[in-house]
């Protein structure tokens, strides 16, 4: 239950009108990805973008009701295979796909796992014996059920939680972390971070390589958790070299599923101010849906 609760979020994610009408980001993902040989020409193809985007939506919807019908379940997992091993070449998304592929096989029968058990044994010629092993558990049935429904119901509840933040979610983020919400916003941008030394006035810019690796400062521009957190250790190095508190602004622009890139924060707010919380985070400027691709 718990990994279906993943897929058919997913999906749900998926109904969106970037996903379905656009076909974004997908139509930026593919084209890059045409140095592939053999099939990277028809990566270049629109049409292509929008049946994987209509794939993926389906797929996601529908995966977890196959993989519970038994009739259904070897076919189903052949398709969670390669799925997963499309996105994982496609898209270098770490190790996402081989964790699914791995836990996936929890829908199999607990024979299906004995003779799995069986077979790696005999392979690596282990000498012990599988051993019948009964759980007896410490709750009553009734307090077993009144705890898995506790834990569900927050599992149902928590990827919606992001209803309750003003704002395009792929633009905040607010409520985006365990809402399910897998590879549907394509955002970049670049940040420039100002330090202001309030004893004289003086005003400088930072070198983000000096403290962040190539990546981190990607993840870093397009993140608002992270870019307070950015500013908050150069506070403390600044104040380890001296200067007490010191002023730190940031200008970021962004661009999201292809649109124009927008201004991303407010400028004028000292980040060192800030204390990162689950409220609405106030200095995130809006997002402006009307810009064109």
């Amino acid at each position: 239950l718990q990994l279906a609760i993943v897929y058919f979020y997913a999906g749900l994610a998926k109904l969106n009108y970037d996903w379905i009408v656009n076909a974004m980001p997908l139509r930026i993902w593919l084209p890059s990805k045409s140095n592939i040989p053999l099939i990277g020409g028809l990566l270049q193809e629109r049409w292509l973008a929008y049946f994987f985007s209509w794939f993926g939506a389906s797929y996601d919807l529908l995966i977890p009701f196959l993989l519970f019908i038994r009739r259904t379940r070897p076919v189903a997992y052949f398709l969670v295979i390669v799925f997963h091993l499309a996105t994982y070449f496609l898209f270098q998304i770490g190790m996402f796909p081989f964790i699914m592929i791995g836990a996936t096989l929890i829908f199999f029968s607990e024979g299906f796992h004995l003779s799995l058990i069986n077979w790696v044994k005999q392979r690596l010629n282990s000498p012990t014996k599988n051993k019948h092993i009964t759980w007896e558990p410490k709750l009553s049935p009734k307090w077993s059920l009144s705890v898995l429904s506790l834990f569900f119901l927050i599992q149902l509840s928590i990827p919606f939680r992001s209803t309750l933040y003003p704002g395009n979610l792929y633009w905040t983020e607010q409520g985006y972390r365990f809402s399910w919400r897998v590879m549907l916003m394509e955002k970049a941008g670049y940040a420039i971070f100002h330090v202001t030394n309030p004893e004289n006035g003086r005003n400088w810019e930072v070198n983000n390589y000096d403290f962040l690796t190539p990546n981190q400062e990607k993840m870093m521009s397009t993140q608002p958790d992270m870019i307070l957190q950015f500013a908050l250790l150069l506070e403390q190095h600044y104040r380890q070299k001296g200067i007490q508190n010191p002023k730190i602004t940031a200008e970021v622009y962004v661009t999201l599923n292809g649109k124009q890139s927008q201004l991303f924060i407010d400028p004028t707010v000292d980040l060192t101010q800030i204390k990162d919380s689950f409220a609405a985070k106030k200095w995130i400027l809006p997002f402006d849906s009307s810009r064109n691709e």
